[in-house]
């Protein structure tokens, strides 16, 4: 009988490959993207770690089977609270995963298959909702513009508001992405799988960027 270590080793080296050579290096997965599947296997190795008696360090690859996985998942749903969606994300993470070290380790192909096999879980889809206009103004005029803190809490709602960027977008933005000059002010926002697009600006939300940018030279 052979140690779980040479059952494709231990699932750290795997791990390290995939998230410093196969996301950064060969997919150029986006910082969004990194985030998600970091927090994947975060949970993942402490759910490991409860149920197994194993620490990370120690985990081996072939100790992460299909029923490992579907434990992770159903445990996701049931003791944290997560929707379907959050699930299926968690379930594209470690499918990714999976993808590599079919290439890596060619003798836990049928470990792999099992994973791979795990099926992702329907669910209802909700309407989404949408404020009014006059819930919009509302919003945009609650900050205490007389502080500093108001103020840039109006301007970053304004300029979410025009924009229709993701917060992570906002979050992520630099200041040589926000073109202000009078022929057509616009942001260059960099999304999900690094899909670039350029949304212009009202010329309200420019004038207020001009004069916030303004008190920082």
């Amino acid at each position: 009988m052979r140690a779980p270590a040479e059952a494709g080793g231990l699932i750290g080296p795997h791990l390290q490959a995939f998230f410093a050579e196969h996301l950064l290096a060969h997919k150029r997965a986006s910082p969004q993207t990194i985030a998600c599947y970091r927090d994947t296997f975060r949970l993942l190795l402490r759910f490991m770690r409860e149920k197994t008696g194993t620490e990370p360090s120690a985990l081996s690859l072939a100790a992460l089977d299909a029923d490992r996985v579907l434990a992770f998942l159903d445990h996701l749903e049931r003791d944290r609270g997560c929707s379907v969606r959050s699930r299926n994300n968690r379930l594209a993470a470690i499918r990714s995963f999976f993808r590599l070290v079919s290439l890596r380790v060619p003798d836990r192909l049928g470990q792999v298959t099992q994973v791979m096999a795990i099926p992702i879980k329907r669910g209802d889809k909700r309407l989404v909702h949408y404020l009014s206009r006059d819930e919009v103004k509302a919003l945009l005029a609650a900050p205490d513009r007389t502080v500093w803190s108001g103020r840039r809490d109006h301007a970053l709602l304004l300029t979410l508001y025009n924009t229709g960027a993701r917060v992570s977008e906002i979050i992520a933005l630099r200041r040589e992405q926000v073109r202000l000059d009078s022929a057509g002010a616009h942001v260059e926002l960099l999304g999900k799988g690094r899909k670039e697009r350029v949304v212009p600006l009202w010329v309200e939300t420019a004038r207020l960027l001009r004069a916030w940018f303004g008190l920082f030279g």
